[in-house]
């Protein structure tokens, strides 16, 4: 049985300019336990990219499982992932609103939708 395609993932949010640097510096060595998370996950190719003039922080992934619920339920529930939300969730400024943090409802980062793929 052939595994499914990739899904491909983008999202954004703003960080607070007096966050910025800090936000840079403890992405240089994400905890081991987050990343741990991530990969059990079945993320991968997981990029974060900063935008000066908008202050926009836009992540790219790829998700290789095949169950996305169940898989960013269990990233949700993983403690170190917990404290690591807790950490970078006061850095950052959500562009949904009532937007409250990463471990709850309506969600965190907004999602983009792609408009454009070029594959060789």
């Amino acid at each position: 049985m052939a595994s499914p395609a990739p899904k491909r993932i983008a999202q954004v949010i703003k960080v607070k300019p007096e966050h910025l640097e800090e936000y840079k510096k403890i992405h240089k060595e994400v905890w081991p336990g987050v990343l741990a998370a991530l990969k059990r996950a079945h993320i991968e190719d997981y990029s974060i990219y900063y935008e000066d003039e908008s202050r926009l922080l836009f992540a790219t992934m790829k998700y290789t499982g095949t169950d996305y619920d169940a898989d960013m339920k269990a990233i949700a529930d993983d403690p170190e992932t917990q404290k690591w939300w807790k950490l970078t969730d006061g850095m950052q400024e959500s562009l949904i609103p009532g937007a409250v943090g990463s471990a709850t409802g309506p969600g965190w980062w907004k999602p983009v939708e792609e408009v454009f793929r070029f594959e060789s």
